[in-house]
């Protein structure tokens, strides 16, 4: 999104422009594929002392968090 401004102090082609960008802006978390196992090569969902292990867990997140960023742009 943005806005341009004219500024006709400085000469009459010269424009200001503002602009907004949004990145994720409604905050949705696209997490990464499960883990398939967690530990050596076997897929246990318990271990020893019955415990999870995390097999399956969500590890972590594909995208960025919302993010917002802000320019000002000079054009003569």
């Amino acid at each position: 999104m943005y806005k341009n401004f004219a500024v006709r102090k400085i000469s009459e082609s010269t424009n200001v422009q503002f602009r907004a960008e949004f990145f994720n802006i409604l905050n949705r978390a696209n997490f990464a594929p499960p883990l398939p196992f967690f530990g050596a090569h076997q897929a246990l969902i318990f271990d020893g002392s019955g415990a999870p292990s995390g097999a399956g867990g969500l590890q972590s997140l594909v995208t960025q968090p919302r993010d917002i960023q802000f320019a000002l742009k000079f054009i003569w």
